[in-house]
C-alpha cells in the first residue's frame, strides 16, 4: 500500500460539470465523500470500523491457533514468549506508524523499509483504522488539510490575474 504524494495544487481543465481547480484525492473506501459527508459517508464510516474490528479479532484468533502450534510442537517458554513479545511489539510499532500516518505522509523510502514489520503488526494496523474511523474517516483530516492548502493556493493565483495586465499602468 504506496501512499504517493499528488500534487493537489494543479489546476484541473474545466470538462462539463467539473470545476477547475484542485479535485480532492479519495480516499480508500470513501471516494470523495469525505469532503462534503455525502454518499452514506456515516455508513460507511461504521462499515470500516466494524470491518476493521473484526479483521483484527480474526488475526488474533489465527495468532492464538500459531501459539498453540508452538505449544503443541514444544519448541520452550523461551521461544513463546519471544513470539508473544514480537507480536506485541511489531503490533505497537503498526499501530503507532498507521495512527501517524492518518495525520502526515510518510516518505515513500520509509514506508518500503516498515512494510515487514507491518504486515507482521497487522493487528495494530487494524485497530487504528478502527479507532481513527470511530472520529472521521481514516486519513481525512491529512487529505482535509492538503485539499483546502491547494484551494487556497489556487485561489490567490487564479486572484491575481483577474486583471488585465495590458492596462496596467506603468511606472515612470
Amino acid at each position: 500500500m504506496s501512499e504517493q504524494p499528488r500534487d493537489e495544487a494543479r489546476a484541473e481543465p474545466s470538462s462539463g460539470s467539473t470545476a477547475p481547480g484542485p479535485r480532492p484525492e479519495p480516499i480508500r473506501f470513501f471516494g470523495t465523500s469525505w469532503v462534503d459527508h455525502t454518499d452514506r459517508y456515516g455508513l460507511r464510516r461504521a462499515g470500516v470500523a466494524v470491518g476493521a474490528l473484526a479483521a483484527a479479532v480474526a488475526g488474533c484468533l489465527v495468532l492464538r491457533f500459531a501459539y498453540q502450534g508452538l505449544e503443541i510442537a514444544d519448541v520452550g517458554a523461551f521461544v513463546n514468549l519471544l513470539v508473544v513479545i514480537m507480536f506485541a511489539i511489531c503490533s505497537a510499532i503498526a499501530f503507532r506508524r498507521t495512527w501517524e500516518g492518518f495525520t502526515k505522509r510518510h516518505d515513500p523510502q520509509s514506508v518500503a523499509s516498515m512494510r515487514s514489520l507491518m504486515m507482521i503488526g497487522f493487528v495494530g494496523s487494524l485497530l487504528a483504522y478502527f479507532f481513527r474511523a470511530l472520529k472521521e474517516a481514516p486519513g481525512e483530516k491529512l487529505h482535509r488539510e492538503e485539499y483546502e492548502t491547494a484551494r487556497q493556493e489556487y485561489e490567490k493565483r487564479t486572484s491575481r490575474r483577474t486583471k488585465n495586465p495590458s492596462k496596467r499602468k506603468r511606472g515612470k
